[in-house]
């Protein structure tokens, strides 16, 4: 008899939800598990990431790593990256920078 009456209570709770979930007249939007769960993520990242310290936000890689290469790939030039900083310098890549240079984080200014 118990199993009879946790299922009616069951079906009668799974249906109520249902209602709930579809009904659409209310103005409180239902939020889904996943939902909360995505912005909990999202709120615990942030704050992860705001506690980075910004010597090591500004850490460069070395040329190596880069692919840094002295001359132009096809018409590709350091000049024309958004990541060169003049005279010589790049906000992603360690050491002297030439205008004419290259590297794979090469990103064309707009």
């Amino acid at each position: 008899m118990n199993a009879v009456v946790v299922g009616s209570v069951a079906a009668t709770t799974v249906s109520q939800m249902e209602w709930i979930m579809n009904n659409r007249s209310n103005d409180r939007r239902d939020m889904s598990r996943r939902g909360v769960l995505v912005c909990a993520a999202l709120a615990i990242g942030a704050a992860a990431a705001s506690a980075v310290s910004p010597a090591a936000a500004q850490q460069k890689i070395g040329q190596a790593d880069a692919k840094y290469q002295p001359g132009p790939k096809n018409n590709r030039r350091c000049s024309g990256c958004y990541n060169f900083q003049p005279p010589g310098a790049c906000k992603f890549v360690q050491g002297d920078i030439s205008p004419d240079g290259w590297c794979q984080l090469f990103v064309p200014k707009t």
